[in-house]
This record gives structure tokens, sequence and C-alpha cells, in this order.
């Protein structure tokens, strides 16, 4: 774009409309300015051209090798996932977690311990002792029956819990 497209008077571009200047504006630092916002867009125009014809370049360059974009994206990915485990934040709270992972490993430990000597004192007394009595000897009643035995208590202490 040459600057006749952009215009290179104040008035032509209407950067002046209404034929007042911004305040501390003189026309003739108005115009040098237009004259220069055009040649930086026509710079930034050129760039885009560029950067487009480099992009073209690196994907055929790309394609030639075999990479595509699926593999980009793989590597792109485990590259950014790999960034996150080397970061201070997820360092933390791996450790944080692990903590509460080993707090609570022990909470259950202590938990089943606990139920497991209850239930150890609880086979313990005499009130378990003497409903496991009446189920034994129900048992008994119930067995011995079935092979044509007599109806009496066991001698022996072969109780199944």
């Amino acid at each position: 774009m040459d600057s006749s497209e952009h215009g290179s008077s104040v008035s032509s571009t209407g950067v002046a409309s209404g034929g007042t200047l911004p305040p501390g504006l003189t026309e003739e630092e108005a115009e040098e300015i237009q004259v220069e916002l055009t040649k930086v867009e026509d710079e930034i125009q050129t760039l885009r051209q560029v950067l487009v014809a480099k992009e073209r370049h690196a994907a055929e360059l790309k394609r030639r090798l075999g990479i595509s974009p699926l593999s980009e994206i793989k590597q792109n990915f485990t590259k950014g996932w790999h960034e996150v485990q080397c970061s201070n934040a997820y360092k933390r709270t791996q450790e944080t977690l692990s903590q509460a992972g080993h707090m609570t490993s022990a909470a259950f430990s202590s938990v089943g311990s606990a139920i497991r000597n209850q239930f150890g004192e609880m086979r313990n007394s005499p009130s378990f002792k003497s409903f496991e009595d009446k189920v034994e000897n129900m048992k008994y009643k119930v067995m011995g029956r079935s092979n044509g035995e007599s109806d009496h208590s066991p001698t022996s202490n072969n109780a199944p819990f």
C-alpha cells in the first residue's frame, strides 16, 4: 500500500474531522503523524504477508518430515504435562495429597483395629458366650435329628465361629 491509498493529508483522512485538530497539535504535526501511521500500517501488512508465507513453509517442511498435526498436539500435550509436573504448585499439591492419603490410611487402620478389638471383647463377653452356646445347641439338635441321632447337647465345643 502506498501513502496515497491511506491519504497523506489530515483533511483527507478525517483525523481532524470538523476542521479542528487535537489540542497541542499543529496541522503540520498531524500530517507527519498521519504519514508515519500509514508507513506503520504498510509494515504491519507486509509482516502479516511474510508470516503467512513462513507458516505455509513450516507446514510444508513438517509434512515432508512426516510430522502430522496430531503428533504435534501429542508432543505439545506431553511437554505441557511435563511442565505442570515440574511446577512448584503441582509439587506442593502432590505433597499435600500424599500426606492426606497417609493420614487417611492411618485413620482407617486405627478404626479397623478398634473394631477388631471390640469384636474380640464382645466375643469373650458372657452374653455372646451364652448366645453362642444356644446357637450351637440348636445346630446340634437340627443336625442330630436329620442324622437320626438323639436329642442331647454336644459334649465337645466344635462351634463354627
